[in-house]
This record gives structure tokens, C-alpha cells and sequence, in this order.
């Protein structure tokens, strides 16, 4: 390609990104209160488009190659899509969905104005009442189309922690997303079953699939009533054992799910979110008017933060490369804090300035022994200092807590117990690290198995030495919203739980149908047996049981079928 050529293509490239940031920025602040959201995730899009790595790599690419704008653009995607892959976390993993969004967006752009104007025409004119398809949905493309008309939607990409899954939860619409070749198997017109309990996709049923269907959406329908009206009742045995039922929540926005199900606080802030998709870091000021407003609105109900739990792998800044070949087990969480410690005191002295409102605590994430416990504790002292000598507030009681997830901390369960005032189990972490596996890796994921014994065992330890030490515990993590797995959290007397804001209607419907001393005899059982198989076998006789209309919804919401 001819020296002037590729300069053109290289205008048109950066023309195209131009566009995109206006085009979003104006999305943005067309987005409606009740889908606030929206702006967050379209923020997102927003960042990603201003990267200055994603357009300097195109247009690299373009120059060096002589290629098109459209050939460039793709294959700086591939370079960026083969590094996500090799994140070991499933949610940053998919953050890549985002991008591969963005990238789509501007390369209709750079096709012209029929391709860039045919989805949003397209989601603009729906005629009536349809399962929608697409490749990926964002929410740029649905600001304006007419919820009402879309009954459920079905994507190509993404999967249940992407934005596009987001998405559908924040328009209360039933999804299945992540459906492979999803184009070559449906066509316009068809009919189809959208299953969003267990992910499935039919096309052209039969009438007797139709038939089976709509009764499972009457059943469903009437079920999610019952338990949405009844969802602000305390969780309470029918005995009076109280277990306080929290939520977890990562995006501000969530706070209204929180509140609209029944939520008792937060348990769990994952405060990675504002490091996330931006070339820069958050300063301490932006970090403690978003602590702030968030304990605010939640007051006086508790809020628990969990201090920074990622690596320098998944943050987009310039830090010092650090060679690792296991991230997940290397520089993480705590100890990626300790090491970059400036940045730790920023978080820590944000948090300390919300906690005006008395209702905050902290969390470590990620402890390993009572070092960590030890210097962390330090740094927040240290914090509390320098804002005690700058004048400004905060409250010296705030409770410091840590997240029980590696099986070094549960067999010094007693001795971290005496130097905070809770902990909270990280089970899916806990899980992984106690039995070796990767519950990612379609290998080795039949060994996920959250009543292994050595698992109910660990638990068990760590709910035994917090109680003896005088302090709370709470359980965090997939099993404390499995319904199989409640009444052994309860017989080992836990007094919070910590759980996605969708699952907490229906688990603390289970509490109050249960008594305290089932879930005891149920637990000396389940203590009794030698092997997984025999645990899972006895719990799910025992609970299918006992809840036989509930878990009919729940064992196929939560993928039960494939732990038991």
C-alpha cells in the first residue's frame, strides 16, 4: 500500500474512534435513573475506546503492514483477546467481551454508514413482542429500544459475570448468553424457548415442548412472586435461630437489587471494579466519595469492603513488570497491596473516610498467615494517623476483618481470630485451593465439589474458632447461596451469609421453612460420611425432601444437577 494511502487509512482509523467516544458520551446521558447501570457499564465502553493501547496497536499494525484500517483494528483485538485468555479469573477474563464490543462498534464505523446504522435501526424498529438475537448486545445499542417488546434475549457472546449478563439482570429480562454459533442455527421468524434457568435455547419446539414450557413459566412466575413478597421477613429458622443475610455487589448500581430483595447490607464490596478498564488510578478522593455515597445510602445497614483482590496482570497501568508464571498463586490481593503500599494507604485511608457513618468495616482478602494480618492492621494505623493530623474524620472502631480462603489460614483458624473482629469464608476460593482444581477447566471441573468433606470439615474449624474467640462469621462464596448447602451452614451455627443479590428472595425463604435442629442432625451426618458421593447422596435426599417445590426452580438456577 502506497506511503499516502496507508496515512489515509490511518485517519480513517482515528476518525472512526473519535466518532465512537462522541457517539457513546451522547448514549451515556440519554440513559434513564431506573437504568442507571447502563451509564456505568456505557463508561466502560467509554474508557476502553480512549485506550490509548488499543488504537496505538492498530495503528502500528497498519504501518507496518500497509494493511486496511478494518485488517489492523482485528488483529490488535487478537493480540489483546489471546492475553485475556490467559487470566485465570473468570470475571476479568470476560472483560474482553467489552472490548471485542467497542471494537465491533468502530469497525461498523469504518464499514460505513449502512453498517454502523443497522443495529441500532434494527433495535429501534422492533414491530412486537420477540426473542431477540444478536452476536452481543451493549448497552449502547439498547439505549432507546422498547423494553417492553423484547420478552427474552439470546447472545453469541459473552457469559454470566460479562456486561451483556449484566445487562440483562438490570433490565429484569430473561438471557441466555454465550451461545455458540448461534447464528447458523436460527433465523428470523422462528419460534423458539428461551430457558434462562438452565441456559438452554430450542428452536422450533414441538407442542409438546410448548406445552411443558409454559407450564414451568406459570409455576416460576407464581414461585417469584411468593418469595419476592416476602423477601424483606427475617431470615429466621422456625425455631428462632436469626442469621443476617447479606449481599454481594461490585457496581454501585447494585445497591437498588440489594435493597429491592431483601438485603441486609453488604457483605461483600468487591472494590476491584474502579481500577478496572483505565489507563490511570483512582486518586484517594475518588475512591472516598465513592465509599462514602455507598455507605450512605446503605446506612445504617452494614458495608463491608474488601480491599484491592487483583494482581498487576489485571490492572492497565505502567507498573513494574514482574515475571509470573502463576499469577493466581503469585503477587495477589494482600500481598500485591503490601508490595505496592502507596497504593494500599490510598484505599485504606478512602475507606477510613467513609466509615464516618459507623455502619463500615474492611476486609483483607487473600490471608495467609498472621503476618499479612499483622502489617495490614499497621498500614491502617499508620492511615489513621495521617488523617487524624490532616483533620479528618473517621471512626477509630471500625471493625477490620479478613477473608478465610486459603487452607493456611483455616489451620490457624484460632490464632487470626484473636487479632480481628470477623471473618468471612471465601468458599470459592477456598474450595479451589483445599482440593487442587480448577473449577474453570472443563478437565477437572467434575472435582468441584463444595461437601467434600475436607471442605465441610474446614468450614466447620473456622466457624468453631471464630465462636470460640468471641468474633462473627459470615460465609461468602456459591455455597452460601446453594440450597443444598444451607442447613450444614446452619447447623454449624454461622451467623451471616454473603450472597448475589438474586438468590437472596429464595435463601431466605429456605431458612424460615427449616428448623435449627434438622439442620444439626443433618450436619452429625454429613460429618459421619467417608466420601463426597455419600454426602452429596444423603443431602440431596434429606433436601429435595424437605423442599421439594423450591429446589425444583433452585437445582436447575444453580447447575445442582452437575455437583450432585
Amino acid at each position: 500500500m502506497p506511503l499516502e494511502a496507508v496515512e489515509g487509512e490511518v485517519q480513517r482509523l482515528q476518525a472512526a474512534f473519535d466518532r465512537e467516544r462522541v457517539e457513546l458520551a451522547a448514549a451515556r446521558d440519554k440513559v434513564p435513573p431506573e437504568l442507571t447501570e447502563h451509564a456505568s457499564i456505557i463508561n466502560t465502553h467509554l474508557m476502553i475506546s480512549k485506550d490509548p493501547k488499543l488504537l496505538g496497536e492498530a495503528r502500528k499494525i497498519l504501518q507496518e503492514r500497509g494493511i486496511t484500517a478494518e485488517w489492523a483494528l482485528e488483529q490488535a483485538v487478537d493480540a489483546i483477546e489471546e492475553a485475556f485468555s490467559r487470566i485465570d479469573d473468570a470475571y476479568i477474563r470476560e472483560r474482553i467481551q467489552d472490548v471485542r464490543v467497542v471494537v465491533q462498534r468502530i469497525q461498523n464505523r469504518l464499514l460505513g454508514p449502512l453498517a454502523e446504522a443497522r443495529t441500532g435501526e434494527e433495535l429501534m424498529s422492533i414491530p412486537g413482542r420477540v426473542v431477540l438475537m444478536a452476536h452481543d448486545l451493549s448497552p449502547a445499542d439498547t439505549v432507546g429500544f422498547e423494553v417492553s417488546k423484547v420478552m427474552s434475549f439470546a447472545t453469541a457472546e459473552g457469559g454470566k459475570t460479562s456486561h451483556t449478563g449484566i445487562l440483562a439482570r438490570a433490565l429484569q429480562i430473561p438471557a441466555v448468553v454465550g451461545v455458540g454459533e448461534l447464528e447458523l442455527h436460527v433465523a428470523d421468524g422462528d419460534m423458539v424457548v428461551l430457558d434462562g434457568l438452565k441456559g438452554k435455547l430450542i428452536v422450533c419446539p414441538d407442542a409438546a415442548e410448548l406445552a411443558a414450557y409454559q407450564g414451568l413459566k406459570q409455576q416460576f412466575e407464581a414461585y417469584h412472586a411468593s418469595v419476592i413478597r416476602e423477601c424483606r421477613l427475617p431470615a429466621e429458622t422456625i425455631d428462632g435461630y436469626r442469621v443476617q443475610v447479606l449481599a454481594n455487589i461490585e457496581l454501585f448500581e447494585e445497591v437498588t437489587a440489594v435493597l429491592d430483595t431483601g438485603g441486609e447490607g453488604i457483605g461483600l464490596f468487591r472494590t476491584e471494579y474502579a481500577f478496572l478498564n483505565r489507563k490511570d488510578l483512582p486518586d484517594e478522593e475518588e475512591l472516598a466519595e465513592e465509599y462514602d455515597e455507598l455507605a450512605g445510602i446503605m446506612s445504617p445497614q452494614r458495608v463491608i469492603f474488601r480491599t484491592l483482590d487483583l494482581g498487576a496482570d489485571k490492572i492497565n497501568y505502567n507498573w513494574e513488570q514482574i515475571e509470573e508464571l502463576n499469577p493466581a498463586m503469585g503477587l495477589r490481593a494482600i500481598r500485591f497491596c503490601m508490595f505496592h503500599e502507596d497504593l494500599f494507604k490510598r484505599q485504606l485511608r478512602a475507606i477510613l473516610r467513609a466509615s464516618v457513618h459507623t455502619n463500615v468495616a474492611i476486609m483483607f482478602p487473600l490471608i495467609s498467615g498472621l503476618r499479612e494480618v499483622l502489617q495490614a492492621k499497621a498500614l491502617l494505623r499508620q492511615c489513621q494517623r495521617e488523617l487524624k493530623a490532616k483533620g479528618q474524620h473517621y471512626n477509630p472502631h471500625m471493625p477490620v476483618g479478613i477473608m478465610v480462603e486459603l487452607p493456611s489460614a483455616v489451620m490457624i483458624a484460632e490464632i487470626l481470630a484473636r487479632e480481628v473482629d470477623f471473618f468471612s469464608i471465601g468458599t470459592n476460593d477456598l474450595i479451589q485451593y483445599s482440593l487442587g482444581i480448577d473449577r474453570t477447566n472443563k478437565h477437572v471441573s467434575y472435582l468441584y465439589q463444595p461437601l467434600h468433606p475436607a471442605v465441610v470439615r474446614s468450614i466447620k474449624h473456622v466457624v468453631d474458632a471464630a465462636h470460640q474467640a468471641g468474633i462473627e462469621v459470615s460465609v461468602c462464596g456459591e455455597v452460601a447461596s446453594d440450597p443444598f448447602c444451607i442447613p450444614i451452614l446452619l447447623g454449624m451455627q454461622i451467623d451471616t451469609i454473603s450472597i448475589t443479590p438474586q438468590a437472596i428472595p429464595g435463601i431466605k425463604r429456605v431458612i424460615r421453612q427449616i428448623t435449627m435442629e434438622e439442620c444439626k442432625k443433618l450436619l452429625k451426618e454429613v460429618l459421619e460420611c467417608r466420601t463426597v458421593t455419600k454426602i452429596n447422596r444423603r443431602v440431596r435426599d434429606a433436601i429435595f425432601k424437605r423442599f421439594p417445590h423450591e429446589l425444583s426452580f433452585y437445582s436447575s438456577l444453580l447447575d445442582l444437577d452437575e455437583a450432585f
